[in-house]
């Protein structure tokens, strides 16, 4: 009898550690949608793969708690899917999934209510659930407790690791109630990253807070580092407000004047010539990108292939005279002899083919075609070429 009742102890003891977390069903999809339909409720779906570190974390660190059980067993119905496996292939398709994991949340009707992806540790999963429910029954989102003027740390930090990728804006006035309220002066590496992700601007909130506590964050990486973003946002600022938005002009003189303060003389020369480059692609100046271009390329072997290729592509198109078609040439083929691939391969064909060189066109098409199916890449615009030239030999 004792036994008996001992073996019965155990096995509820057991029976119920087993239940303290997430209970993942293990009916079809489309039972799980019926379901969720039936009880008003959200599907969770825990997309994953057998090989994916991240996920096993998620299984042993964080499906089992109990205060994730407690709340994910009562607001969803919870499903388990191996995206690379049987029904996991469709619903990979279906939604999108391309990490591992993936935290779906559906409703009985099969529509994406809101997805998020990585390890997330308890706290800040239980927040995505949380999130996830209210979006369903239309109470206390993030958003409407954020609204309410909520000044929690915690939760201003799972906004931020909830919504940075898909609601930036929202994310970014999290942050900065966040540092707001911030009441310790040191921070922390965690803190720094969110601190630096909302900064792209000198106009940025939290770009005071960046300068105001130069010394804390110099305690993460070196001061130099501290120094060139610093200079990277107020180049981009000194950028804007050389720009005339009516005119698509730029007053050179003044940005130089004040970035060489920043960076140099030369590196200010060399910075303004990129971002007018990019400048005048964007607003169709070709003659301003032209003559830019080949004054910052003067010396090709001072520049990266991508730049060099980039400016032979917009020249392949737009340039005129020889001079420049036979520039744009020099400048593929500089990018060629370094390394060779299906992009300056192709490139360089067309430039030879725009001057007449139809022999040397048409190697380069080959080589063109032979690297991007070695590489298991798109062929079609060389082999294109390749035809439409050995019609003209």
């Amino acid at each position: 009898m004792k036994r008996i009742l001992l073996l019965l102890i155990v096995t509820f003891s057991f029976s119920g550690f087993a239940q303290d977390g997430i209970q993942f069903r293990k009916e079809s999809f489309s039972q799980l949608l019926a379901q969720a339909k039936k009880e008003n409720k959200l599907v969770f779906i825990d997309a994953m793969a057998v090989w994916c570190g991240p996920c096993k974390m998620m299984d042993k660190n964080v499906f089992p708690q109990k205060s994730v059980g407690d709340f994910y067993n009562t607001h969803f119905i919870n499903g388990k899917f191996d995206m690379e496996k049987g029904e996991g292939r469709e619903i990979a398709a279906r939604y999108g999934v391309q990490s591992y994991p993936t935290f779906l949340f559906i409703n009985g009707d099969g529509q994406l209510i809101s997805q998020n992806m990585g390890y997330l540790p308890e706290s800040t999963f239980l927040e995505l659930g949380r999130e996830a429910a209210a979006v369903n029954s239309k109470f206390g989102s993030m958003k409407e407790r954020f609204e309410k003027g909520e000044t929690d740390p915690e939760f201003l930090i799972n906004i931020i690791k909830l919504h940075s990728s898909t609601d930036y804006e929202f994310a970014r006035k999290a942050s900065e109630r966040y540092f707001k309220n911030k009441k310790t002066k040191e921070f922390t590496k965690d803190e720094v990253g969110y601190l630096l992700f909302f900064v792209k601007s000198v106009d940025d909130a939290n770009y005071k807070i960046f300068q105001a506590n130069r010394e804390a964050l110099n305690q993460h990486f070196t001061p130099q580092t501290f120094i060139d973003f610093d200079n990277q946002l107020q180049i981009q600022k000194l950028w804007e407000n050389a720009v005339n938005t009516t005119t698509k002009s730029v007053n050179e003189n003044q940005f130089l004047e004040k970035a060489s303060i920043l960076v140099g003389k030369e590196n200010a020369q060399q910075i303004l010539n990129r971002l007018k480059l990019n400048h005048y692609e964007q607003t169709g100046q070709f003659a301003e990108y032209e003559r830019t271009a080949l004054a910052h390329y003067q010396n090709p072997d001072a520049h990266e292939s991508t730049e060099l290729l980039k400016a032979a592509w917009v020249f392949l198109d737009k340039a005129s005279t020889p001079t420049s078609f036979a520039t744009a040439l020099m400048w593929a083929e500089k990018t060629v002899m370094r390394s060779e691939n299906p992009e300056n391969t192709y490139i360089l064909a067309r430039l030879y083919q725009k001057t007449g060189k139809n022999a040397e066109a048409l190697m380069y098409a080959e080589t063109s075609a032979r690297l991007a199916k070695q590489r298991e890449t798109d062929a079609t615009a060389a082999e294109q070429l390749i035809e439409e030239l050995k019609k003209n030999q």
